[in-house]
C-alpha cells in the first residue's frame, strides 16, 4: 500500500507562491538550479517537518520545473511522501549503504541526480554556510562546469515577510503558548519538582488549544531560583520553594511555526528589585511596540526600548529580539540599534526582553508580534504582569 498524503498545512498555491519568490531570486543571482539543505527552508517550501537533516538531504529547485525534487535517506522518504505537497514521484530515497560510508554519502546521490537531469552546467546554488566545507568542495570537484552561487540565507530573507496564511498559523501557535503559560500558573507551587511542572506545561503545548494540537516542540526553558540569572537551561531536579523566582520561555508550535513567549513568576511577594525591573521592562516593551510600524527600522524599535528602559535606571546588553517563524529563529535582521532593516507588514518578531543583570539575578518578558499596516499586533492575549503565586 502506498504512503497516503497527510493533511497539508497550506494549500498547493501557497507553496507555489513561495517557490515563485525563490525562483525570482534565483534568476536575479543567475542560478539555474538550487539545492536547498536548510531544514527550515525545506519546511517552508514543501511542508516537511520530519527531523531527517542529521544526514545529507537536499531539495532540488529548478527554474524549468514547477515542483522541486527531494532526495533523502530511504528510511525518511515515507515521511516526505506523507507531508510534502509535491507529486510522490518527486521524493527519492537513497540507499542505506551510504549512511556511515567512509567515502560517499547522500550528497553524491544529489550530484548524480543533477548530472542525470542535465543540471551540471550553468548556475548552481548552494546554501554554503550550512554545509561542511568538504561538501562544498565535493560539489565543485564533481561539477566542474557549474558556476557555484552562494545562496546562504537567501530563502530565510524571503521568509521574513509572512503570508496571511502563515500569520493565521502563528496565531494558532500563540494560543497554544498562552495555554502553556496559564498551565504554569496553575501548577507551580512550593514543593513541586521543576520537572513535574515542565511535564504539565509541555503536555499542554502538545495537547494544544482551541481544537488545534501542538504539532511539535521547540525550545523550552525553565530557569528557577537559584538559577534565575541563566538564559537557556532546562528544568532541574530541584523543587520550588517559597520565594522562588521562575523565568519561563517557550513557544507553541503549529506545522513548524512557533510563537514564543517569556514571563516571570514569583512564589510569594516579589522583591522590590524584581518589581522595579518588571515595571521598567513593561514600559520599554510598550514603547518598542509603539515604534514598530511600516517604514521604521529594526533599530528604531530597539532604540525605543533602550531609551525608555535607561530612563528608569536599567540597561539591557543583549539585543531586543529577532525574526521568528519556522523553528523559532530566523537568522536575518535583529531588533538592535544600528540595524537598518525596514519593517514591512506581516514581518514577525520575538520582542525578547530578557535581561540577565548579575550572576544571581535575571528577569524575562517578551511578546511575539507582527507588523501590521498601521503598527504592531502582539499574538499573545496574556497580561504583561509579574505573576505572583
Amino acid at each position: 500500500m502506498a504512503m497516503p498524503k497527510g493533511p497539508q498545512a497550506f494549500p498547493r498555491d501557497e507553496y507555489l507562491r513561495r517557490l515563485s519568490a525563490v525562483k525570482l531570486e534565483m534568476k536575479r543571482r543567475e542560478t539555474d538550479v538550487l539545492v536547498v539543505t536548510s531544514p527550515s527552508n525545506i519546511t517552508y517550501l514543501t511542508g516537511y517537518t520530519a527531523k531527517s537533516g542529521y544526514v545529507p538531504q537536499g531539495l532540488v529547485v529548478s527554474l524549468k520545473e514547477d515542483e522541486p525534487t527531494f532526495l533523502t535517506r530511504r528510511m525518511d522518504a515515507p515521511a516526505a511522501l506523507h507531508q510534502m505537497f509535491m507529486d510522490t514521484g518527486r521524493v527519492i530515497g537513497y540507499s542505506e549503504n551510504l549512511v556511515g560510508h567512509p567515502e560517499m554519502d547522500g550528497f553524491d546521490v544529489i550530484i548524480d541526480f543533477l548530472h542525470e537531469h542535465n543540471c551540471a552546467r550553468g548556475g548552481l546554488g548552494l546554501e554554503a554556510k550550512s554545509l561542511a566545507s568538504q561538501t562544498v568542495e565535493k560539489f565543485k570537484s564533481k561539477m566542474p562546469e557549474a558556476k557555484m552561487v552562494d545562496f546562504s540565507n537567501a530563502i530565510t530573507w524571503i521568509r521574513l515577510v509572512k503570508s496571511d496564511l502563515e500569520i493565521s498559523v502563528m496565531k494558532e501557535a500563540a494560543a497554544i503558548t498562552d495555554a502553556g503559560m496559564l498551565r504554569a500558573k496553575e501548577v507551580i507551587r512550593p514543593g513541586l519538582r521543576e520537572s513535574d511542572a515542565a511535564a504539565e506545561i509541555i503536555a499542554t503545548l502538545v495537547r494544544g488549544a482551541n481544537g488545534k494540537a501542538g504539532t511539535g516542540l521547540s525550545g523550552f526553558y525553565l530557569c528557577a531560583s537559584p538559577r534565575s540569572a541563566t538564559a537557556h537551561i532546562p528544568w532541574s531536579e530541584d523543587v520550588f520553594r517559597n520565594g522562588s523566582q521562575i523565568n519561563l520561555e517557550f513557544g507553541g508550535q503549529r506545522h513548524g511555526y512557533v510563537s514564543a513567549l517569556m514571563r516571570t513568576f514569583s512564589i510569594g511577594k516579589s522583591s522590590d528589585r524584581l518589581r522595579r525591573i518588571h515595571e521598567a521592562e513593561v514600559a520599554g516593551l510598550e514603547a518598542a511596540l509603539g515604534a514598530a510600524k511600516p517604514g521604521a527600522t529594526c533599530g528604531d524599535v530597539a532604540a525605543a526600548f533602550n531609551s525608555t528602559f535607561k530612563k528608569r535606571g536599567f540597561i539591557k546588553e543583549s539585543r531586543c529580539g529577532y525574526p521568528i517563524g519556522i523553528d523559532w529563529l530566523e537568522s536575518t535582521a535583529s531588533l538592535k540599534e544600528g540595524d537598518h532593516t525596514v519593517l514591512q507588514p506581516n514581518m514577525t518578531f520575538h520582542l525578547m526582553l530578557g535581561n540577565w543583570v548579575d550572576e544571581d539575578f535575571g528577569y524575562v518578558i517578551s511578546e511575539t508580534f507582527r507588523v501590521t499596516h498601521t503598527g504592531a499586533q502582539a499574538f499573545s492575549n496574556l497580561p504583561r504582569q509579574l505573576f505572583e503565586l
